[in-house]
């Protein structure tokens, strides 16, 4: 086994023996069962009864499928006795010509392999948690004398005291306005903040308590810190004691603006304890999950419980879920969900499931502490799970009734796009640009299952050859790059990446300019469409779609497939005006000042408070350059010879 397909585990890779080998039959690449158990007989003569992991490859190389098991031999060998198998199972084994193995020390260490390995390769045969969006935090900074809450996604890395996780972005920015209004914390950075001469808008509508300018000493800052932190911790009855203490001080030494403030704030962490509390008194940290099943889909609704306040909840829809127990397929979602997501206290389920102790064995190892699975019987944590269930049911109808209509437009849009099969995979490009500055292009990607946010990509517009402003450039350079990446990294199409349709945000230009892209890379079989405004696209929004050769066709204006056609353009629109807006917003922060060599910030920073501007440094003499504050002599000549190179 290669050093690139060793697995390494954040946390516990270096427990693992690297006892790993991998064994093949080498057979014909038509998929036979007898192959198949050939393929795992072989791998038992030499696989020991220890806990571990095991993957099942195909003929290709590609992982089927990723277990864990307690005795490795005992659990491979069942894979043998093909007459048992469910027929899902048979089919894995008729595909199965190679098996890779890793021992672990302890069933637990399997288990946290086995989801890092199913998030890696995710194996076609099993359960998976689809679910492309992060979770936010509040991130709390630790690493400045005035703390800055703020939101934060991604690696925990930063100082701090992270609290969360949260369901969605909006259940975020509730509580951060919350914490604002209570408890006047900072949310700028710490550039802005150093460079502050007055109170911001923040300071004036009293959501900020302008620590940059001193309007609160550190002391009395760290105490509202302090408040901010038992209130994200659930200790928010000492918050509302301790202000209703300060308003009545207040009140008494007749400094009633101050007592009216107090109030104020007050009354919102009063309103907000109501909204977030769910049936969740005395929970403490608490995750709860419970399991929707019909017509062969599933969905599993989880709320988040912190410190008794409701911190929102998500459903979710495991893909590869046919034919498999649903106390498995909770038991799977469990392991792949807390893959990346630190581990409550309890985590409450309505059903048993599988290997229960070993998940909380896993899910305790790698919290650092006791962590209980739980499926309560009576009491205030029953109703919470029953009301997850309300949740999970009509979650999955919800998504039931979307997955009809969406399967009924995907089969209009191949018959009226004459595609030789339903598309699973539908790419939509746009530029954005002004006056040809901050070009950018964007690609987004549809599928039966809606938008795959998660394959957006983004495209700086670089090349020297691509004129500012010239749309077809653009779009030409867009698709050679991303076809060129296309057949580096996937040049058999076994991925899934390739595209089955690509829509073109534009006219017979446009179309022209991918038409050629395309042949130029020997890809002949992808169709391509153009969507462009037709000649009365005020209210009626009668898009004309473009195809090579010059064929071209209107829908009618109730069209469900028009209206999806439409979703599909404003979304790939709005990703790249949001991306040339990110562009844009950083090159405005930008100075001809940044590319000279030995100037940092600080001596940036000096000589823009010294010149004012950019342009003012770039047009002063060098004995004005020397007189600079932190500019020495050997710096003012390098500074004035890089901007008069033939001086």
């Amino acid at each position: 086994m290669s050093k690139a397909d060793r697995p390494e585990h954040p946390r516990s890779s270096e427990r693992f023996n690297e006892e790993q080998a991998t064994y093949a039959v080498r057979g014909a690449d038509q998929p036979d069962l007898e192959k198949g158990v050939a393929a795992i007989r072989e791998v038992l003569k030499t696989l020991p009864v220890r806990p571990g992991v095991y993957r099942m490859q195909d003929v290709r190389g590609d992982v089927l499928y990723v277990g864990k098991a307690r005795a490795l031999r005992n659990r491979v060998t069942n894979y043998t006795q093909v007459a048992r198998l469910p027929k899902r199972l048979q089919r894995m084994v008729a595909q199965t010509r190679s098996m890779t193995i890793v021992t672990t020390r302890t069933e637990a260490e399997a288990l946290l392999l086995e989801a890092q390995l199913i998030k890696r390769f995710r194996p076609a045969y099993n359960v998976l948690l689809r679910d492309d969006k992060s979770f936010p935090f509040i991130l709390l900074r630790e690493d400045h004398a005035f703390p800055r809450v703020q939101k934060h996604r991604g690696a925990r890395r930063l100082k701090g005291q992270y609290f969360g996780p949260f369901a969605s972005a909006g259940s975020v920015t509730r509580t951060l306005n919350a914490l604002q209004k209570l408890f006047l914390l900072r949310s700028c950075s710490d550039s802005y903040f150093e460079n502050r001469s007055r109170p911001c808008l923040l300071y004036q509508i009293k959501r900020c308590s302008a620590p940059c300018v001193g309007r609160i000493s550190e002391h009395d800052y760290d105490e509202l810190v302090d408040d901010a932190k038992n209130f994200l911790s659930g200790k928010s009855t000492g918050v509302q004691a301790r202000l209703s203490k300060q308003m009545a001080e207040a009140a008494e030494r007749q400094d009633y603006e101050l007592a009216a403030v107090y109030r104020d704030r007050l009354r919102a962490l009063t309103y907000i304890q109501g909204s977030q509390t769910v049936h969740a008194e005395g929970l403490g940290d608490a995750d709860v999950f419970a399991l929707a099943c019909k017509a062969g889909t599933m969905s599993i609704q989880g709320f988040f419980i912190r410190g008794g306040q409701n911190w929102g909840h998500r459903a979710f829809f495991p893909a590869h879920t046919n034919d498999v127990p649903e106390a498995e397929v909770l038991s799977s979602f469990l392991v792949q969900f807390y893959e990346d997501m630190p581990p409550p206290k309890r985590i409450l389920v309505d059903r048993e499931v599988v290997d229960k102790e070993v998940l909380e064995e896993a899910l305790s190892e790698r919290a650092g502490r006791r962590v209980a699975i739980e499926v309560p019987k009576r009491g205030d944590r029953k109703k919470l799970l029953e009301q997850a269930q309300r949740n999970a049911e009509e979650a999955l109808d919800r998504r039931l009734a979307e997955t009809t209509t969406q399967g009924k437009i995907l089969r209009e849009l191949a018959d009226t796009f004459e595609l030789p099969d339903v598309p699973k995979r539908i790419e939509v490009y746009d530029n954005s640009h002004i006056m040809g500055t901050n070009a950018t292009g964007a690609m987004i990607v549809a599928g039966p299952e809606g938008f795959r946010k998660n394959s957006y990509r983004k495209f700086n517009i670089k090349r020297p050859e691509t004129n500012p402003g010239d749309d077809f450039a653009m779009m030409r350079e867009v698709l050679e790059r991303r076809f060129a990446r296309l057949e580096k990294d996937d040049p058999d199409r076994q991925s899934g990446e390739w595209p089955d349709l690509i829509l073109i945000d534009g006219g017979k230009g446009q179309l022209s300019a991918v038409c050629e892209v395309m042949e130029d890379a020997g890809v002949h079989d992808v169709p391509v469409v153009g969507v462009a405004k037709g000649p009365h696209h005020g209210r009626e929004g009668r898009e004309v779609f473009h195809f090579p050769g010059g064929r071209e066709i209107t829908l009618p204006p109730n069209s469900a497939l028009l209206f999806y056609l439409q979703r599909l353009r404003d979304e790939a629109h709005r990703f790249a005006i949001g991306t040339h807006r990110a562009k844009r917003a950083k090159s405005l922060t930008t100075s001809t000042l940044d590319d000279v060599p030995g100037i940092g910030p600080s001596r940036k920073r000096a000589l823009l408070m010294h010149f004012g501007t950019a342009r003012a440094v770039k047009g002063a003499a060098l004995e004005d350059l020397e007189r600079a504050p932190g500019i020495s002599r050997t710096m003012a000549r390098q500074l004035y010879d890089y901007f008069h190179p033939a001086g």
